[in-house]
């Protein structure tokens, strides 16, 4: 039998509304600029429908906190604090201008922004049914439990066509952990792939999102631990330590790597993992990759011998396996 999956696949206005209103400032000029790549039909009617109000205060006050760099996890994490559709703001965070709630239910109204998102529902649709076939089966609570303990949250994966056209958001929304996923980009200006063309780019895009997004409270939760660990550095190379300054951001950065590449090898297939582990080693620089996930494997394996209470019992030890697998590997 099939199991049903732990992740739902469900479409939320206000993550559709904010992806809309990046539309309406330079966030797609930034990230095409970063990798040139095809747009979805949605997206390019998006800029296109509101570039007449691009002076409107609520999109100067969102093209400001861009340029201030608001990450658009906090962007996204702003819009879920809305209700829907009144737009009533609910303890916004102190870096939002005062006013800006007014404005944006001004700037909706103005711009008859729900009834336009309405006429668009059908690729939103469409969307979301290919996500579902994607995730159909995916069950990641069982997988994670041995590293980050039982997951309460929810696991939301909410497919965008909007923007970010070129990343995956994960953000925390209530009891939910929420993955907000474009589809695959294509080649050069070819659109992006609909989301059943590639399970396992869904696959990984919302495994990592919900690791990262458990990972922060278990890390906070383990302090100790994760002092303990980070008197052995990791043997990153110049430029990874560059691109992640402090101990912590590699861990995470390798953790969560290892374990997307750990499921789709055991879940997905040798091949999909293989081919994640030589993007992330060519393009990101994760030449640790192979050795991380040799450790993680092995962690599990031994605690399910009863070796291990925790994953945070083995935290301090993980640094220093990692050293010896990497020697190991490159021999």
């Amino acid at each position: 039998m099939v199991q049903t999956s732990d992740v739902s696949v469900r479409l939320d206005e206000r993550i559709r509304l904010m992806s809309t209103l990046l539309a309406g400032t330079d966030w797609p000029d930034r990230a095409l600029a970063r990798k040139p790549h095809g747009l979805h039909a949605h997206a390019r009617a998006a800029r296109k429908y509101l570039q007449p109000y691009r002076q409107h205060s609520a999109l100067r006050v969102l093209q400001a906190l861009i340029d201030r760099g608001a990450p658009a996890e906090a962007l996204f994490a702003l819009a879920t604090r809305f209700t829907w559709p009144g737009l009533e703001d609910r303890a916004l965070p102190s870096w939002v201008p005062p006013g800006w709630p007014d404005a944006l239910r001004d700037l909706v109204r103005t711009a008859a922004l729900d009834s336009w998102l309405q006429s668009q529902d059908a690729a939103w649709q469409t969307s979301i049914n290919a996500a579902r076939r994607a995730l159909e089966g995916v069950t990641f609570k069982p997988f994670l439990a041995p590293f980050l303990g039982a997951i309460p949250e929810d696991l939301i994966f909410v497919p965008n066509i909007g923007q970010p056209s070129d990343q995956e958001v994960a953000v925390r929304a209530g009891r939910s952990l929420v993955s907000i996923t474009p589809p695959r980009i294509a080649w050069g200006d070819n659109p992006p792939w609909p989301f059943d063309d590639d399970p396992a780019y869904v696959i990984r895009a919302a495994l990592a999102c919900y690791i990262r997004l458990a990972l922060t409270p278990f890390l906070n939760t383990h302090a100790e631990r994760v002092a303990a660990a980070s008197k052995t550095a990791l043997p990153v190379s110049e430029d990874y330590a560059r691109a992640y300054p402090t101990w912590q951001a590699q861990f995470a950065n390798l953790f969560v790597s290892g374990l997307v590449a750990l499921y789709l090898e055991e879940h997905v297939s040798e091949r999909e993992a293989n081919a994640f582990v030589l993007m992330e080693t060519k393009v990101y620089g994760v030449a640790l990759l192979p050795a991380t996930v040799r450790v993680l494997r092995r962690y599990r394996d031994e605690a399910a011998t009863g070796r291990y209470q925790s994953f945070a019992a083995f935290l301090p030890l993980f640094p220093k396996q990692l050293r010896v697998v990497r020697r190991i590997v490159s021999l």
